[in-house]
């Protein structure tokens, strides 16, 4: 309801003024009789007054220097009406482990509670000739039953093969040079195993064990920005992720470069290098692992549908996959969500992965399927190749118990051996999806997985879950269903 009461509006620009200016307040203006008349929704007014009580309406000042307990009662005081309850909530979440607690609170700045994701498990992964069980920590609902699914029906047909096709990670140095192109290469050329010098005190240890610093390379991007070059090198990090082994190459690289190009002599007057940034890339096309599964056209028979009608159907729908970018946006999201739920269990950065996988997706200029399949001579095989840089040394690896845990669980892998892994938990998932697409339909088991969780918003008691579960064993469960049912149980 609308009511045309223009002294609301200077109350409100009175006494809230903040509000007001920050267009909080939905405030219309109507010309009637030549003059302006507000036009104020009490609605509107109503929030606006409680959204006053709970808001930040100044910086808060030295924040990161607050401890935990100061960091808390300002959030909770600031944001939220009943700040004892908001308290009580975050200190649910507290490990009682006061040393582990600790742990956590340090592995990120200003924490101030765990924010829990459910680890759970999958079963029966024969991945080259061996038995693998894959550790998953994900919030959504069906993954780790899609995936589970998809060993389960592999496991009689040949189970996954892996291979890694490349281990080699990307950093680069970002400079600006506005000189001759030919000079710059004839500086390149001398200073190139300076670079490699300079760095020998980071590389010492990574050396050692085999890996460290394989090419740098001088790219001329002019093409496409004026003045723009590039320092483009290549490492082995083997075991680690190898993120700050990069970083710290790299930001040597940018000194030594700056420092000898000052006194070489081949440039002149406004000849000068301006580095801009040093940092690595998570876009990784040479870091990259392959899944396959295969087997005979016949054998893939089951649910009522020929092996050929499922082959057609499943190889049909790849295709639409890297056709229709559409498509492959959701198509590739469900192989992340295997990826991602291990990368994470893992201790790895899903971050980074999702970033070069998905630039990986888009690497011909349009963006497609990660998948491919195809039946030939009576054999349907599936297969992805992915880039994954991946580390089981270093970072959350050694320091967070569950991280450990999830290691321990895939037999201690080292990174290959785990790149190979969580590239199967990407096409298992892939193909338990688009097998329920050509087949039952995607919402068939996803909603049966689901049911719990409406379950739980609705706090149906474990009498009401048991009758719930029973009536939908074999119906169609929507959201909307289930609370109609929930309701006749609780009306009878």
């Amino acid at each position: 309801m609308l009511i045309n009461l223009s002294f609301f509006y200077k109350l409100l620009k009175k006494k809230h003024k903040n509000l007001v200016n920050r267009g909080k307040i939905l405030i219309s203006f109507h010309l009637f009789n030549g003059k302006y008349k507000y036009l104020l929704c009490v609605y509107c007014y109503l929030c606006a007054l409680y959204d006053n009580r709970h808001c930040m309406d100044k910086p808060v000042q030295g924040f990161s220097k607050l401890s935990k307990d100061e960091k808390i009662d300002w959030i909770v005081k600031t944001y939220f009406e009943n700040p004892q309850e908001a308290r009580q909530t975050l200190a649910k979440y507290w490990n009682n482990d006061s040393a582990l607690q600790k742990l956590h609170d340090e592995f990120i700045e200003n924490t101030i509670t765990n924010y829990y994701l459910p680890l759970g498990v999958a079963p029966n992964f024969l991945i080259n000739g061996k038995l693998h069980t894959l550790p998953m920590a994900i919030e959504e609902s069906s993954v780790v039953a899609a995936a589970s699914k998809a060993a389960k029906f592999w496991l009689t047909r040949g189970g996954f093969r892996t291979s890694v096709i490349d281990t080699q990670k990307i950093g680069q140095v970002h400079f600006m040079f506005n000189g001759s192109p030919e000079k710059l290469h004839s500086f390149f050329e001398h200073v190139k195993p300076i670079l490699i010098r300079d760095t020998e005190h980071i590389t010492k240890n990574m050396r050692k064990r085999g890996g460290g610093i394989l090419d740098i390379e001088l790219r001329d991007k002019t093409m496409k920005m004026s003045d723009y070059f590039q320092l483009h090198a290549t490492f082995d990090t083997l075991d680690a992720m190898g993120a700050n082994f990069i970083n710290s190459c790299l930001e040597q690289f940018a000194k030594t470069f700056e420092n000898e190009a000052e006194s070489y002599s081949g440039f002149i007057g406004e000849e000068k290098i301006q580095v801009v940034m040093s940092i690595l890339s998570n876009y990784v096309p040479d870091c990259l692992v392959r899944a396959e599964v295969h087997c005979a056209v016949r054998d893939l028979t089951e649910e009522g549908i020929s092996g050929e009608v499922f082959a057609q159907k499943f190889v049909t729908a790849i295709q639409i996959a890297d056709a229709e970018p559409h498509r492959a946006v959701t198509h590739n999201k469900g192989i992340m969500n295997g990826i991602d739920a291990m990368v994470l269990a893992t201790g790895n950065d899903f971050r980074a992965v999702e970033a070069g996988v998905h630039a990986y997706a888009c690497r011909d200029g349009t963006y497609k399927s990660l998948t491919k399949a195809e039946v030939k001579d009576g054999i349907f095989r599936s297969w992805i190749e992915i880039p994954l840089a991946l580390g089981t040394v270093g970072g959350l690896t050694s320091l967070h118990p569950l991280v450990k845990f999830a290691l321990e669980v895939l037999g201690k892998p080292n990174a290959m051996e785990l790149m190979q892994m969580v590239a199967v938990a990407g096409l298992a998932q892939n193909f338990a999806a688009v097998r329920s697409l050509v087949t039952t339909g995607i919402q068939k088991g996803h909603m049966k997985m689901h049911l719990k969780n409406i379950l739980n918003q609705l706090q149906a008691t474990e009498a009401e879950r048991k009758q719930v579960l029973d009536h939908f064993g074999d119906k169609t469960v929507t959201h909307n269903a289930v609370m109609a049912h929930v309701e006749k149980i609780r009306s009878s």
